[in-house]
Parts: C-alpha cells; structure tokens; sequence
C-alpha cells in the first residue's frame, strides 16, 4: 500500500455540549494511524454553532452524536449541511469514481448523524421515544443485512452503547430500494413491548455508513467518567442504581463494548484506506 496521507474531517454535531464522543474519535483516528503507520491529518467542522463545514478535498468524513432534536428546526446551519451531505453521496455517483480514476469519498454518521441524514433521505420516520435508551444493549441481525465487513470479528448479536431520546422506525421500504440502501441492525427484541423495534446500523452506500449507537465508545474511558461523583448520580437519578450498576459491569466486559470499539471504525477506516490508496496507484 502506498503510505501517503490521508485527510480526515469530523463534522463535530456537538453545538458545544461537553461530551466524551471527540475524546473517542480523535483516539481511535490516533490508534488507526499507529497501527497502519498511514499519517492521518485530521481538521474539526464545528457545524451546529459555527455553521463550519468542510469542503470536498477530504477523503474521509465522521459526523458525530450531538444533543437535541434531530427533528427539522430550521436552524441556519441544517441546510448547508444536508447540501454538504448530498454532496458526498453524489460525488461517489460520478463517472470518474465507478471508473476508478476518482477516490472516494468516505464517509460514517454516528447517532445524532444517523438521525438526520436519514430524515433527510426519507429512508423512514425520526420521532421522539417515550423513555431515553440509556445503556449497553445487544443489536440483532436484520433477514437483510448479509454479511457487514464493519462488522467483522464481532458477535450475533453485539452489544453497542446506546443514548438518544429519538428513534428511526417505519422503514419506506420504495425509498430505501430506490436508494439501494441496507437496513443491518434493529434494538433488543422486546416481546412484551407493543413498540416496533428501531433501526440502529444501515449502509447507506458502498461509501457511507451510519449507526444509530454510538461505535467510538471507549469502555475504559466511559467508566472513567461514570464514575466520577456528579456523573453516577445524575445516571442513578435518572435511570436508577440497578441501571448505573449493570452498564458499569458490561463496560467493563472484553467481550462487549470494549471489543465493539475495537472492530467497527477501525475496520471503517481500513476499508477507506484501502479504497482510496487503490485508487491513488491506479492512475
């Protein structure tokens, strides 16, 4: 593999919230580049309360989780966005990137991300749920999904960190074929729950993936923070001490979210790198 470098953009969705989601990303874009010695440059876009977005001359694009509604609101910096996003997914339609002498363009939408740009698409309905989804819980295979290199090296089901007041459910099954878009992970079955269950992972191309959960969540550094004194009682508050108790114990478990971390953005960022050096040697 040619070991030029690669440009990443974040588009931070934070609206200058505090949060762990950057500490994340930025330590995972560092581990990949240590791993696979590709110097990555990376800048931050901050979109919600900069109206920042980046412009085409990155390879790799992450839009991260963010506080609030994912709902329309109208707000200065949803349109620019939603054009920067289409963008993307047409400039991967183009001639030149099907013929191979373009690279791609990559790009991972995590949550808040996922919720917009699927309203945005129509790929099914954003509404607001009854409780919070606070926690680890498992996602299960859809009869669609077929085999996700992203998701390879990890368990049927595995077990993801989950936060968000919204969901994605009532799939348009004529858009999404229209699209050629893939739904790969529905939330935990609930057989005594009369709710249909959420769409939380869909390939959206060959390029652009997104989940609903939230796949740069460090188990280690996670209970770090959860078990500061202010954080563990605000969960406890919250979402009761049987809760704040369970998430720490499966924070902790190798085989839960300390390995999700480990397979789903690196095994991203390998398949972008992979895409584009083949394109660079090509021409």
């Amino acid at each position: 593999m040619n070991h030029n470098s690669l440009r990443i953009a974040i588009l931070d969705m934070y609206d200058n919230v505090a949060n762990e989601g950057m500490r994340c990303i930025l330590n995972l874009i560092k581990n990949f580049e240590e791993e696979s010695h590709i110097p990555l440059q990376y800048n931050i876009y901050n979109v919600r309360a900069e109206m920042a977005l980046p412009d085409l001359s990155y390879d790799i694009y992450i839009s991260t989780g963010g506080p609030g509604s994912p709902l329309e609101s109208g707000e200065s910096w949803e349109a620019p966005y939603f054009t920067f996003i289409d963008s993307i997914f047409a400039y991967n339609r183009g001639e030149e990137v099907i013929a191979g002498i373009q690279k791609p363009k990559y790009m991972f939408l995590i949550c808040h991300s996922f919720q917009l740009v699927s309203r945005h698409l129509g790929i099914g309905m954003v509404s607001k749920r009854r409780s919070t989804s606070f926690g680890v819980f498992p996602v299960h295979r859809t009869i669609e999904a077929g085999s996700e290199p992203f998701f390879d090296g990890l368990p049927e089901p595995f077990y993801v960190v989950d936060s968000r007041d919204y969901q994605l459910v009532r799939p348009n099954k004529k858009r999404i074929k229209d699209l050629g878009v893939t739904i790969l992970r529905l939330e935990k079955e609930r057989p005594h729950v009369n709710l249909e269950r959420a769409i939380m992972a869909i390939r959206f191309s060959k390029e652009v993936f997104g989940t609903q959960f939230h796949p740069e969540a460090d188990g280690e550094g996670m209970l770090r923070y959860l078990q500061k004194e202010d954080k563990r009682h605000a969960v406890v508050k919250s979402h009761g001490l049987a809760k704040y108790n369970s998430m720490m114990e499966q924070l902790a478990d190798p085989d839960k979210i300390l390995l999700t971390e480990s397979v789903i953005l690196p095994n991203f960022l390998k398949t972008a790198t992979t895409a584009i050096f083949k394109t660079t040697s090509q021409n």
